[in-house]
């Protein structure tokens, strides 16, 4: 548990840079391609699955994951990105394990990942370190995710934050209803969605040959034997009259035909 001597040029986008920084880790960590992930402390389903899909595949692929140690989402992300390739940056002192039910993970992260902390050792969290320590979240990361969120949420401190730092955000497609905050931010223009987690992993990785899965088109795949038209209707209903009009596919004597 020491104080980082060294300027770090991600923070100079802060409002102020920080007086004292105290870490606890691999320091090798803020040298890397960093995103930073934030959102609810009670997140659905839906927001964890791929939350942790996506931060996991951005590890295997080179990126550090940013977040802020707290339940929900942020341990999500931490913990997708495995201890070794995550940054914690917590509202307390780095020697203090906050909240307790994420004692384990923050351990872990100690010892294999970085803790940051702008506050002394023994420093108990308040409700305005959480701000201070969402700006230092943000302003590490290239870009902020927010896997979900609702209109006034702390979780919103930090898009303001990334808004102000002329930083890019991206969000989950979520339903009508949900995470109402992040389907405003769509609706504003103000952030892009993640549709695609392998195509996004790609704008950002720093290996060579890219650790993500083939993705098979089935209909493709099926058309690809040269089946009956009526064979593809009854697998594909909804996809063979799409695919026929964006000229995907082609019917040559009652037979699909993949265009070339």
């Amino acid at each position: 548990m020491q104080l980082i001597q060294d300027n770090i040029p991600a923070l100079s986008c802060m409002q102020k840079y920080p007086s004292q920084l105290f870490y606890d880790g691999n320091l090798e960590l803020l040298k890397k391609v960093k995103i930073s992930i934030v959102g609810s402390r009670k997140p659905t389903k839906y927001s964890r699955q791929i939350i942790q899909q996506l931060s996991s595949k951005l590890s295997n692929n080179g990126v550090c994951i940013v977040s802020g140690g707290a339940m929900g989402i942020d341990a999500v992300a931490h913990s997708g990105a495995t201890s070794s390739n995550t940054i914690s940056v917590l509202p307390c002192g780095v020697d203090i394990r906050y909240p307790a039910v994420n004692k384990n993970l923050l351990n872990d992260i100690s010892k294999n990942g970085l803790l940051l902390s702008q506050f002394d050792i023994g420093f108990k969290a308040t409700p305005w370190s959480f701000v201070t320590r969402n700006e230092l979240v943000v302003a590490l990361g290239d870009v902020l995710v927010v896997g979900e969120a609702d209109e006034n949420s702390g979780t919103m401190r930090s898009v303001e934050y990334a808004l102000k730092m002329g930083k890019e955000i991206y969000v989950l497609p979520q339903r009508v209803g949900e995470s109402e905050a992040t389907n405003r931010l769509l609706q504003d223009n103000k952030a892009k969605a993640i549709y695609d987690i392998d195509e996004f992993v790609s704008k950002f990785s720093t290996c060579t040959n890219l650790h993500v899965e083939k993705k098979v088109d089935e209909f493709l795949e099926f058309c690809s034997k040269t089946p009956s038209y009526d064979e593809v209707v009854n697998k594909f209903p909804e996809r063979v009259f799409e695919a026929e009009l964006n000229g995907e596919i082609r019917v040559e004597n009652g037979r699909v035909i993949l265009s070339a």
